[in-house]
């Protein structure tokens, strides 16, 4: 068995031209878009990734996913700036050979009730699968820290209401759920069935982001059971080892890796990539 590793190539660099470096360097063929030229994905101009897809194309890079911010906001936002963003994505999706978009399931900034919070949360989502289904796209939802869906009850809830398998799926980040002090195995165990993508990141004990597979989230142990039960699914390296400028863009948890404060982001980026390789070797699925 084999797994194809994408990766946020923007960890290394800001430009087109210098992600794709990164990436045939670091062999892997795959990129999640998130920044891109001084663009966010949300906002890149069609005739700018007409260009994008170009240079993918000649370097044989292909497209894994669009690392969107939608549903990084407030849940009392207007809802209609994410569903304008998911249109444009539409868009970009025939250009850049890409139909699924990460998501998240907003902040709770005005203190909603818990119960209110939850139903608006779930509410947003189903709108936003229903327009991605209109527009052929697929939603991937991350657990970050401090959304709706940061914690595992909450993503099996989301299992059960939104997940449909065809334009609604949930992605495993290891750190995010470590960060946020819950065991990764236990939750592992309790969303096997309904885990559709993982994000390689780790941290340590002291949340100081490490190279997957050196810090608490259990990586290997996780990995190697998915590929015992035969998952197959989206896998892509966001390793968060430098605060280059589109991680800080994301507003991140956990701690710069202070040993490699003053590497630089595409150094750092390689260090990161040949670690989930050599992991991802030893646990006998080498990506391609």
């Amino acid at each position: 068995m084999t797994w194809t590793l994408s990766a946020f190539a923007d960890e290394a660099a800001e430009s087109c031209d210098d992600q794709l470096v990164a990436l045939q360097q670091a062999h892997i063929h795959r990129v999640d878009i998130r920044m891109i030229d001084g663009f966010n994905i949300v906002e890149l101009p069609l005739d700018h990734a007409a260009t994008i897809a170009k240079k993918l194309d000649d370097a044989n890079i292909t497209v894994g996913m669009f690392g969107s911010p939608i549903g990084k906001t407030d849940i009392t936002d207007n809802l209609q700036q994410d569903l304008v963003r998911l249109e444009h994505l539409g868009k970009l999706s025939s250009i850049l050979g890409c139909n699924t978009v990460r998501i998240f399931s907003y902040f709770n900034e005005q203190s909603l009730a818990s119960t209110q919070r939850e139903q608006q949360s779930i509410d947003r989502l189903l709108h936003l699968r229903d327009a991605a289904g209109h527009l052929g796209l697929i939603l991937y939802h991350e657990n970050e820290k401090d959304i709706y869906g940061d914690r595992c009850e909450r993503v099996l809830k989301l299992a059960d209401k939104v997940r449909d398998n065809q334009a609604f799926r949930l992605i495993f980040d290891f750190d995010n759920y470590h960060i946020f002090g819950e065991d990764t195995w236990d939750n592992w165990l309790a969303l096997q069935d309904v885990t559709d993508g993982f994000h390689l990141k780790d941290s340590d004990e002291n949340q100081q982001h490490v190279p997957a597979g050196q810090g608490a989230g259990q990586l290997r142990k996780i990995l190697t059971d998915a590929q015992d039960r035969g998952w197959v699914g989206h896998l892509a390296l966001e390793p968060h080892l430098s605060y280059s400028a589109a991680v800080m863009a994301t507003g991140p948890s956990g701690q710069v890796n202070e040993a490699l404060c003053n590497v630089t982001p595409d150094k750092s980026f390689q260090l990161a990539a040949e670690a989930a390789n050599a992991m991802l070797n030893e646990i006998g699925v080498p990506s391609v």
